[in-house]
């Protein structure tokens, strides 16, 4: 092989190399933007919500479904609302575990909904609260809960207290 042989081989290597490189650094940015959204099409929901019970089962909990996507720009208002106001965070943290249900046109979770009987009828955000033992103890339409342009820090916070475990025993 000639000199300009070698150059042409080793060019097409390195372009090779290069192309597979940012392949796998395009496959890492895409792993990592999807671990920052609030709600996973490809989760296996009930799987989720089943492993949820069991924590709040353990911990005296409840469970809080937040039914949404990430499309829906009022789903992630409530949930930037509920982690940057200190008295809702704790609320969350002491009572309840949370988990968030997809609902898009890749995953609409069609049987977990039917089981919790149907709650995206009432608009998205929707929230469920299940008792440690899986029961369906309440859903709530976020509407009532807003205030203007967003949640109403009173509101949510009276949601909370009222379907916490200690204001609602199992």
């Amino acid at each position: 092989m000639n000199k300009l042989g070698g150059v042409l081989l080793l060019l097409v290597v390195f372009s090779i190399s290069t192309i597979s490189c940012r392949k796998e650094i395009k496959k890492s940015v895409e792993k990592s933007e999807q671990k920052d959204l609030l709600y996973h099409p490809e989760e296996d929901a009930q799987s989720e919500i089943d492993k949820a019970i069991s924590r709040a089962a353990l911990e005296g909990k409840h469970v809080l479904l937040q039914v949404g996507g990430n499309w829906c720009g009022w789903c992630i208002l409530f949930d930037k609302k509920v982690k940057s106001t200190e008295v809702l965070k704790t609320m969350i943290a002491e009572n309840f575990v949370v988990y968030h249900v997809n609902w898009s046109k890749e995953n609409k979770n069609k049987e977990v909904l039917d089981k919790l009987g149907n709650p995206e009828k009432l608009g998205f955000p929707v929230f469920v609260v299940l008792d440690g033992t899986g029961k369906r103890i309440h859903t709530q339409p976020s509407g009532v809960l807003e205030e203007g342009k967003g949640h109403s820090t009173e509101k949510v916070r009276a949601f909370l207290k009222e379907w916490s475990p200690k204001e609602f025993p199992k």
